[in-house]
């Protein structure tokens, strides 16, 4: 295959004397390339958001998010996973991360297993994909065979399917249901896709899990709601997040979290609604989680 066809392969014409520039030279030069970046994604924001309700509705009827990836992308898209745990207190397998290679291949070289599509299929399989499931793949060239494999199995089993790409008419995007191509244009490291097309890739992730958690009640105004209290840097962001929402005392935030078995969205729902826990947690179910629709619901009964 020609990889001077793709985008994030061919040489950047600002940086053919990259061997011969100061370290302040190519800092500068990277600074400027990176600017590409967000009017790229500018460009493929309806797409992004289509896929984000896609998956928040996903979550509400029991399925996962699983990204597929090789190299940096698989690498992003298990960072990505790995952080939806702790900051909106899911359960490790609602979001998941495959990378060609497995575990070993995060911070190894793993030879040969992006380029094996039935390997990509044979990692859905092992992950139990059902159709309720929503598989995204990201391949900064768009053309991994591991990508590729994977997502012709989601289709298969009926899974609406995205693609993540840094390279306009990309092979996944041709497969997916749901096609983001943002290209930021050639690295300035001819070819080193962990550069611009990995900034590019990571900040389309945040949106994805953000705005769908978001939409899923992760979220009361601004504020991370469903953080789990795992050291004590948290613990006292969990008090300032119910400081912040509800205006009352430190000490009688941490008492409300105490009384709430350490859910900030409970101690807060309790506070805001004027109820016992019992009733606030009760609100919550109906409101499905969020919190500005127990108060709703509360001021209406």
């Amino acid at each position: 295959m020609d990889l001077k066809k793709f985008a994030t392969e061919t040489r950047n014409p600002n940086s053919m004397n990259l061997d011969r520039m100061s370290a302040l030279e190519i800092v500068t030069l990277m600074n400027q390339e990176d600017r590409k970046i967000c009017p790229a994604i500018e460009e493929v924001l309806p797409e992004i958001a289509k896929l984000v309700d896609t998956v928040a509705m996903a979550f509400e009827n029991g399925g996962r998010l699983i990204y597929m990836g090789a190299g940096t992308s698989g690498r992003l898209g298990v960072l990505d996973a790995s952080e939806c745990p702790p900051t909106y207190g899911v359960s490790p397998d609602m979001v998941v991360g495959i990378m060609a290679g497995g575990d070993y291949a995060l911070r190894n070289d793993v030879v040969g297993d992006e380029d094996k599509p039935e390997l990509g299929k044979q990692n859905l399989i092992e992950n139990k994909l059902t159709a309720k499931d929503v598989v995204v793949g990201i391949a900064a060239s768009g053309r991994t065979p591991f990508v590729i494999g994977g997502l012709e199995y989601a289709k298969e089993v009926g899974c609406t399917t995205a693609a993540i790409a840094c390279n306009k008419g990309s092979a996944i995007g041709k497969i997916a249901d749901i096609t983001i191509e943002a290209e930021p244009g050639p690295e300035v490291l001819t070819g080193s896709t962990r550069l611009k097309a990995g900034t590019t890739q990571k900040m389309i992730l945040n949106m994805i899990t953000t705005a769908s958690m978001v939409r899923c009640g992760k979220a009361y105004e601004n504020l991370m709601v469903d953080v789990v209290q795992s050291c004590d840097k948290l613990c006292v962001r969990i008090e300032n997040i119910v400081m912040d929402a509800t205006g009352v005392s430190r000490e009688e935030a941490r008492a409300a979290i105490d009384e709430a078995d350490q859910s900030a969205k409970l101690a807060i729902t309790k506070i805001l609604t004027g109820t016992d826990i019992a009733t606030a947690k009760a609100l919550l179910e109906e409101a499905k989680g969020r919190v500005y629709v127990a108060i709703r619901l509360a001021q209406n009964k």
